[in-house]
């Protein structure tokens, strides 16, 4: 109306056609106002909620942990006892210290009574041992630092004072540095697995004495990333013999490239595959995101690849040779994302699309530790009725729901990606999801918020080297520090594929754990 004194049409049709403009226009100003709290609620949630998507949208909880009150008591040797609480509907088994490692070197302290005090208080007659009671303690000593004084044998003729010979050195892993094969792999260890960035490692270094520039440890990454390359290239022949490949990137920023702003984005591209008995994570940087990265990395590969969403991943093959297969937690992260936008509405749509996914994964929790045949045949029988349910679900909603709004944008997704998600069910050696390797690139990105940044494409190129053998060694099951120690060492002797293949994990295993033997 355009105006308060402005009087209303009698017209019945005039009348009818304003209401159903306010309605409409009401309906528009809802839908905006819903968008708008969904995007509210979603900040809310970075800002002030936990980053976990475990949640129970229908039991909210008011802490995001468990406050734990009590102390669990140690039994004479030092371990908690363990005891087990029966309660109502299932049996809740108590918290507590662990045995420490038997392989620990340990040094026993004894406590003993003083002359005077081994006397009895009721008849004065000495007390005898009848017995002895040990607990356990950690005794953690900081690094020690030493120095490695190599003196080199030099021979010469008494007569002819000619023909001098001096014993060589053994083949170092970087000539006339400082470091030994212990010292790089402490360092890398320390950067790649702890986070610990250089300058803070140059830190405390210096408490010990020991003056080493952060250039100087730099320069030391660089040399030893170069050094293992023979070995990278040894894993990726592996991981495409795998016939099972799973890939994800994430950002890094490199300062010092080409044709690029410092600020710039560039990408660590991370691959996980190969064999049963012996598993591959390659981490790889480019400058790119395009669809050519990927297609070079697995140039000639035959088999399955499994990723998120990301169209760049589609330029690799196509069937027969490579079969795409889709995440079903990126499906999910985008459902639970809708519930949080939903805010206090507990019965939301999204809430019942994480419910269904959680059918899914009930399913692959029982069969997680079952062999591949085994999975595949639980799958076949058990999975087609769930995802006939989510995809009637689905149909059903999704002319329901505004396509801008969050759970419209996670139905769009399912959507979209159905084809590659219902596929995990035929074959056994199959991820209902790409968790593996998100976990895998976990490390580079706790990193990266420490040191931020790689200087140089050199400097990039060898972290993911670096990386690369750090978390294969870990997903092989041996310990990094004990596993690069040897490398280092051996490498520099290499000259052979034989020798090279011989240093890779699942080889190395055996001589590393007799030599370090863990936990």
């Amino acid at each position: 109306m355009d105006s308060q004194n402005e009087t209303l049409s009698d017209d019945p049709v005039v009348l009818r056609e304003m209401v159903l403009s306010l309605r409409n226009e009401k309906a528009a100003l809802q839908r905006r106002a819903d968008y708008l709290q969904e995007v509210l609620n979603v900040l809310r949630k970075k800002q002030f909620g936990r980053s976990s998507e475990k949640a129970s949208f229908d039991h909210p909880s008011l802490f995001d942990e468990a406050e734990e009150e009590g102390e669990v008591l140690p039994d004479a040797k030092g371990a908690a006892v363990d005891e087990s609480l029966s309660v109502a509907g299932h049996t809740r088994k108590k918290r507590g210290r662990k045995p420490l490692p038997e392989d620990l070197p340990r040094e026993e302290v004894i406590h003993d009574l003083s002359e005077e005090e081994k006397v009895c208080t009721l008849d004065g007659h000495a007390l005898v041992e009848i017995g002895r009671e040990a607990s356990e303690q950690v005794d953690i000593i900081p690094a020690q630092v030493r120095v490695i004084r190599n003196i080199r044998l030099k021979y010469a003729c008494p007569h002819c004072r000619k023909g001098v010979k001096l014993a060589p050195l053994p083949p170092q892993p970087i000539p006339k540095a400082l470091a030994t094969a212990a010292t790089l792999a402490h360092v890398v260890v320390a950067k790649y697995a702890d986070a610990l960035p250089l300058y803070r490692q140059e830190g405390i270094l210096k408490r010990a004495g020991i003056d080493l520039p952060r250039a100087t440890l730099a320069h030391w990454m660089i040399k030893v990333g170069a050094l293992v390359q023979p070995l990278i290239n040894l894993l990726r022949d592996r991981l495409l013999e795998g016939g099972v490949i799973q890939m994800d990137e994430t950002t890094v920023q490199v300062l010092k490239e080409n044709g690029k702003a410092a600020k710039s984005k560039s990408y660590m591209w991370v691959q996980r595959g190969g064999p049963p008995n012996g598993r591959v994570i390659l981490f790889d940087y480019d400058p790119s995101r395009s669809g050519k990265v990927p297609e070079r990395l697995l140039a000639d590969y035959k088999g399955w690849l499994q990723t998120d969403g990301y169209s760049g991943y589609w330029a690799v093959g196509s069937p027969p040779d490579v079969e795409h297969l889709g995440c079903w937690a990126h499906a999910r992260r985008k459902f639970v994302e809708a519930a949080t936008a939903a805010g206090k509405k507990k019965k939301s749509k999204a809430a019942q699309g994480v419910a269904l996914i959680g059918k899914l994964y009930a399913i692959e929790k029982r069969i997680r530790e079952s062999d591949s045949e085994h999975r595949r045949e639980i799958r076949q029988r058990e999975v087609p009725p769930i995802l006939s349910e989510i995809r009637d679900w689905m149909s059903k909603l999704v002319p329901q729901v505004l396509p801008s709004s969050a759970t419209g944008r996670a139905l769009g997704y399912l959507h979209e990606q159905w084809p590659r998600l219902v596929r995990y069910i035929e074959d056994g050696r199959l991820e209902i999801d790409n968790n593996l390797t998100e976990n895998a690139i976990r490390p580079f990105v706790v990193g990266r918020k420490n040191w931020l940044f790689s200087d140089s494409v050199r400097g990039a190129e060898s972290s993911a080297n670096l990386y690369s053998l750090i978390e294969t060694a870990k997903t092989n099951g041996l310990e990094p520090y004990a596993y690069l120690r040897h490398v280092f060492e051996m490498t520099p002797a290499a000259q052979t594929v034989d020798d090279f293949d011989a240093l890779l994990p699942w080889n190395a295993a055996e001589k590393i754990r007799s030599v370090n033997p863990s936990p």
